[in-house]
């Protein structure tokens, strides 16, 4: 583990804070937290792990704000939110059998779908229209969200995108689906974080500290989202997307060659 040193608290608090504002409305932090820690020298398993552990408290943080400004519907997350942990575990046991790279090229091609749609449905997600599920469309529903925490513990990368997508697909509008995302997005980050955590692969002292940085920008991510609106989430949400089909597609290229 690292020892403690001033200008890594620096970045790590700095960075923390950015990357907790991004995420805590559309996802994506990570393309900042993560560089940031393995920037200061730790080691890419460590990295991922202490990443979880700060993720944890700043998707916590988004949920309970949402929750509290009624975008949040709890009766729904309640039921999803341990098949989500679960399946969460379960790909991240899978991760260390084999390469996330495995995924990429799928992932690529499943951000720009995401996007395309996105851009061309000018109206979706500006109004909610959810009706009541049926069995179909419930079963559906839940496989679809596990199977998104699966994906956050094998490889991460554009989990809040999936997440949210997947809600606008059922009805929920952007803001609504942001608050819905985060707490699910809380219960993937703690099932990837409790095996991290059992193979010693987090180191607390720094994770702590970026926690708390993002706590606080989780914070302020939520409360700008919740005074900005449908639109501001939208623009972000497309944005996000955009950056995390480039990093995806530069990270594939750099494995072939």
């Amino acid at each position: 583990m690292l020892q403690p040193d001033i200008s890594i608290i620096l970045i790590i608090v700095g960075l923390g804070f950015l990357a907790a504002f991004i995420d805590s409305v559309v996802g994506g932090g990570g393309l900042i937290s993560i560089p940031a820690l393995l920037s200061v020298g730790m080691a890419p398993s460590v990295a991922l792990g202490t990443n979880k552990l700060a993720s944890s408290f700043g998707s916590l943080t988004s949920a309970v704000r949402f929750t509290r400004a009624r975008k949040v519907d709890l009766k729904l997350v309640g039921k999803l939110f341990p098949f989500v942990f679960v399946a969460a575990i379960g790909g991240a046991c899978l991760a260390i059998i084999l390469p996330p790279e495995l995924l990429k090229p799928l992932v690529i091609v499943v951000l720009t779908f995401v996007l395309i749609y996105t851009l061309v449905k000018k109206d979706w997600g500006s109004v909610r229209s959810v009706k009541k599920f049926t069995i179909g469309k419930a079963i559906v529903f839940v496989l679809l969200m596990s199977g998104i925490g699966f994906y956050d513990g094998f490889l991460g990368g554009g989990t809040g995108s999936f997440m949210l997508f997947g809600l606008l697909m059922f009805g929920f509008d952007f803001l609504s689906a942001a608050g819905n995302t985060k707490v699910l997005n809380f219960a993937s980050n703690v099932g990837g974080l409790v095996l991290f955590m059992f193979l010693n692969e987090v180191d607390y002292f720094y994770g702590i500290i970026m926690a708390l940085s993002m706590i606080v920008g989780s914070y302020a991510g939520t409360m700008f989202a919740l005074k900005k609106g449908v639109g501001y989430v939208k623009i972000l949400f497309i944005i996000v997307t955009a950056i995390l089909i480039v990093k995806n597609t530069y990270d594939y290229i750099m494995t072939l060659i």
